[in-house]
């Protein structure tokens, strides 16, 4: 009962952890690091960019090649921080779906859970008490070994749903978490 409500709660949790597993800017902080590397390194020449003025021709070739370079860092990081951009924005798409994914299945173990609750009302309110008035009246050992079979099955299923229930809960847990991987 509810099996496959629960399997899907579980490998969505599998799912989601996959998806969020190791995201971080990698190659776009390198090359921030290169670029901001160059730039001390351009300060710590003598005299400053004022220096290179004043001196020879040579030093303002120098100074116009770490230009260059450090231009050229800058265009690939904004070339990788493009290609971030776009993952990032099918990252958040994808993460919508598992919040409305997540919220279906939320929905369809709650009404695994409401109908179970019912059944369970029912048996023991019009079923359990006519097997037993039947036990008594009949003194039947069979009549009695039906009525400890089905507080066993009840027993059972009222397991069951409190695993349901533990299932909704983590369903219930993700839904803020998704979205706080979301932002």
């Amino acid at each position: 009962y509810g099996v496959g409500a629960q399997k899907k709660i579980s490998n969505f949790s599998e799912k989601t952890l996959d998806t969020v597993r190791n995201k971080d800017l990698g190659q776009v902080g390198d090359l921030l690091d290169d670029v901001v590397g160059e730039i001390k390194s351009m300060d710590e020449d003598e005299g400053g960019i004022f220096g290179f003025f004043k001196k020879q021709k040579s030093k303002m070739e120098t100074l116009k090649l770490k230009y260059q370079s450090t231009e050229k860092n800058i265009d690939e990081i904004s070339k990788a921080l493009d290609k971030h951009q776009i993952t990032l924005l099918k990252d958040i798409s994808m993460l919508d779906q598992m919040y409305e994914l997540n919220e279906d299945y939320y929905k369809e173990l709650s009404m695994y859970i409401e109908a179970g609750n019912r059944k369970l009302k029912r048996v023991y309110e019009n079923e359990l008490p006519e097997l037993e008035e039947k036990a008594l009246k009949s003194s039947l050992p069979m009549d009695a070994q039906k009525v400890n079979d089905l507080k066993s099955k009840l027993n059972r299923f009222e397991k069951k749903l409190h695993d349901l229930d533990l299932t909704r809960t983590v369903s219930m847990q993700m839904a803020p978490q998704i979205r706080m991987v979301q932002s």
